[in-house]
């Protein structure tokens, strides 16, 4: 017994339109993971460089206190303190003159090719936080901010150390 063609007309047509449609919504998945992967990978871009920044600071605070004596320690180490008041990248407070940390934060708010800036960090939005008391035990936090392009919140980057002081006496010769 032989069916009707008739039943069947059309059927390859609906077919074809469903391949295409289930083909058309892989390639735009495809487009929008593209998309989500280079945001991810400039959000990683600007961690890293804010990591390494926060870094080269914290370096230069450890090379250039002066461990003379424990007052000239504990002096020139506050002398690093930036912004010290203030949370959520929203600082206030005294901005630091010790040159070291004056051509870090221009470094980190230069911009360009070739330069470690990051984008819309301004100085007003690092913060220096240095704690001489007795149980702060010379802590220094260093926090980076920055704005991504089409971001609306400002992101951070916080990097904690201490700092040696005086290294003790070395023990008596025999």
């Amino acid at each position: 017994m032989k069916h009707p063609r008739r039943n069947q007309s059309g059927f390859f047509l609906i077919e074809a339109l469903v391949a295409i449609l289930i083909f058309s919504l892989g390639i735009l998945g495809m487009v929008a993971l593209g998309g989500t992967a280079m945001g991810a990978q400039t959000d990683a871009r600007y961690r890293t460089d804010a990591a390494a920044l926060a870094d080269e600071l914290a370096s230069a605070i450890v090379v250039n206190v002066d461990r003379d004596s424990d007052a000239n320690f504990l002096a020139s180490l506050r002398e690093f303190e930036h912004q010290p008041t203030g949370v959520d990248c929203n600082f206030s407070g005294t901005a630091t003159a010790e040159p070291n940390a004056v051509a870090w934060l221009a470094r980190v708010s230069s911009q360009g090719p070739g330069l470690p800036g990051l984008p819309n960090a301004a100085d007003v939005n690092q913060q220096i936080l240095i704690d001489t008391s007795a149980t702060g035990f010379n802590r220094v936090q260093i926090t980076v901010c920055w704005q991504a392009p089409n971001d609306r919140a400002m992101r951070r980057h916080t990097l904690v150390t201490y700092v040696n002081g005086l290294a003790p006496p070395p023990p008596p010769l025999p």
